[in-house]
């Protein structure tokens, strides 16, 4: 059978590509330019706007609704949970640098330290209040941002909402910090001393309970008002 009216003449490339988007839903407006003195006409593509594929409504989040917080509080969580564990061996040979500088005088000086005082499972100690602590952060940063930015472009009403819409976003930002820091704190207290204090614990199981022990749940929160 003739294929001539369903494809493109691989003469032109320019024809081609026209189909292949044309195949794909893509719309191309075109202009057409005269190029130099003897040579052919050759469209110039202005725009490629593809149409978004149709979503079931089922799977739609509706913005600023209970599903939207949740889904933003669970995507904060992963993100800054994660990547905090880990560059966890980072953030012990930071740690001992913050507490003793004379004796951690450098990165590569206390990684090394590190590893020949307390072997190189050391570089990962702390990483579950790490992976919990800033995965609580992050849910209450990502979530509470969104809540606070609805809530006080909603009081401020539109007109004052979009004039001062970067006021209204820093305060959201400030709002979710507050309470993402109070949230973060304990396991951060419980972090700091498991890889900062040798012998201490191996971990938030047995650190914890400790740490308690010793200095009472009100210690879990004095690092706190440096947090904010």
């Amino acid at each position: 059978p003739d294929s001539s009216a369903s494809h493109p003449s691989t003469s032109s490339p320019a024809t081609m590509f026209k189909f292949a988007a044309a195949s794909m839903g893509i719309s191309m407006p075109a202009r057409t330019e005269s190029g130099v003195s003897g040579q052919s006409q050759m469209p110039v593509v202005q725009s490629i706007v593809a149409a978004a594929p149709a979503e079931p409504g089922k799977n739609k989040i509706v913005m600023y609704s209970p599903a939207f917080y949740q889904t933003c509080a669970v995507g904060g969580a992963l993100a800054c949970g994660v990547t905090h564990m880990a560059v966890t061996p980072i953030d012990v040979v930071k740690c001992n640098m913050q507490v003793d500088p004379k004796k951690f005088s450098g990165i590569g000086q206390s990684f090394s330290l590190v590893m020949k005082e307390q072997g190189a499972a050391a570089l990962t100690r702390g990483w579950l209040p790490t992976l919990l602590g800033y995965g609580a952060q992050g849910a209450f940063k990502f979530g509470l941002y969104e809540y606070f930015k609805k809530t006080y472009a909603d009081m401020a009403g539109p007109e004052l909402a979009k004039q001062y819409q970067t006021v209204l976003f820093l305060a959201g930002s400030a709002s979710a910090e507050f309470f993402a820091d109070i949230a973060l704190c304990p396991m951060e207290a419980v972090k700091v001393k498991v890889q900062t204090v040798p012998g201490f614990a191996k971990g938030l199981t047995d650190g914890l309970p400790k740490f308690i022990q010793q200095e009472g749940v009100a210690g879990l929160f004095w690092g706190v008002v440096p947090l904010w």
